[in-house]
């Protein structure tokens, strides 16, 4: 299913399976600043944290975050190989987010993968609207050529 069927067909919430769809056709698109610190990324969809990262986020709610970059450290084994590094996007609080605003489901989802990665790779904040702004400018110029 391509993303915009996944984006028209929607009667009742999407699935985990439609918001993974979702978030590895914003990975392909990513904006090549950020695309060269990501690597192997993984991506997973869960409907909620785990009661590990509420704990150590400290949060009131499992609605209070919507995605989570898990970094990966070296295994102390004979290969030396590196885990895999895992951004975790969270159903339900996306859900929740996307009922009470106007915006799309998939730019909710882009959002979160944005600011995740961009905020675990140290960008401040400027760099990240920068970011947003360069995608909502391609989305729009890809509108257009469309369009035409």
């Amino acid at each position: 299913m391509n993303n915009s069927s996944i984006l028209m067909d929607f009667d009742k919430p999407p699935s985990l399976d439609d918001i993974l769809d979702i978030a590895n056709g914003v990975m392909a698109t990513m904006p090549r600043e950020l695309k060269k610190h990501t690597g192997k990324l993984k991506i997973e969809v869960e409907d909620f944290p785990d009661s590990y990262i509420e704990e150590e986020l400290e949060l009131d709610s499992p609605f209070d975050i919507m995605g989570y970059y898990q970094s990966s450290t070296p295994i102390k084994s004979a290969s030396s190989k590196k885990k895999q590094d895992i951004l975790c996007i969270y159903r339900r609080p996306i859900l929740d987010c996307w009922a009470e605003t106007e915006d799309s489901i998939a730019d909710l989802i882009n959002q979160v993968i944005i600011q995740e990665i961009s905020y675990h790779f140290g960008f401040s904040d400027i760099e990240v609207e920068v970011l947003e702004e360069q995608i909502e400018e391609n989305k729009q110029e890809q509108k257009l050529i469309v369009c035409e």
